[in-house]
């Protein structure tokens, strides 16, 4: 039994099967939804869903020649919880591996931002990248909002950083959009055509 292909080649139940026997010896067994439930039918999709995006970022990786020593570190990309929850689990997840994340940093490569989007950040956030100076007795008071000139940088950053994730995700949901066909009973833990999805508004 296959449970998806990718680019027309079969990606067989026993890869999945694999991945969830190696979580369940993990030292996070315990937090696992049990077998057979709903949840550990939700679970088998989104391990589904790292499989077929590990198979689309290695096919991707080969067709640009790219390899892992290409790769900027992780923390680079994904540098906080709140990084993670704007590329998504699966993408986060896919990105631990070196050659996910060259391809993140060649697809993403002509990504930036303008002075306007910079400034105009400043302007809402006038004390985001600010620092509190200690006042007497080693206290610090509250900060005072920097010189846009003093945190231009800081602010480029956080913004391209952020525009590339997004960049990122957008692509990879088309690759896979174009190359992955699921077996019933492997939808996206998200599909709301699928029996175990939870999430309703």
């Amino acid at each position: 039994m296959n449970v998806a292909t990718v680019g027309g080649v079969a990606v067989p139940v026993e890869e999945v099967d694999a991945r969830e026997a190696r979580l369940r010896a993990g030292p996070l067994a315990a937090a696992l939804p049990a077998a057979g439930t709903s949840e550990g039918r939700q679970l088998r999709r989104w391990l589904t869903q790292l499989v077929v995006t590990e198979r689309v970022i290695v096919a991707e990786a080969a067709a640009r020649g790219l390899s892992p020593q290409d790769a900027p570190a992780e923390l680079e990309l994904l540098p906080d919880a709140t990084a993670r929850l704007e590329i998504g689990s699966v993408a986060a997840a896919a990105l631990a591996d070196p050659l996910a994340r060259a391809l993140f940093a060649d697809v993403t490569a002509d990504v930036d931002v303008c002075d306007a989007e910079v400034a105009d950040y400043h302007a809402r956030n006038p004390l985001r990248f600010s620092v509190a100076s200690p006042s007497q007795g080693g206290w610090r008071g509250p900060a005072a909002a920097a010189p846009l000139a003093q945190v231009r940088s800081a602010i480029a950053g956080h913004l391209r950083a952020a525009a590339r994730r997004r960049a990122f995700r957008g692509w990879l949901d088309a690759r896979r959009a174009a190359l992955v066909r699921l077996a019933p009973g492997y939808e996206h833990p998200g599909d709301p055509r699928q029996p175990d999805n939870t999430h309703r508004h």
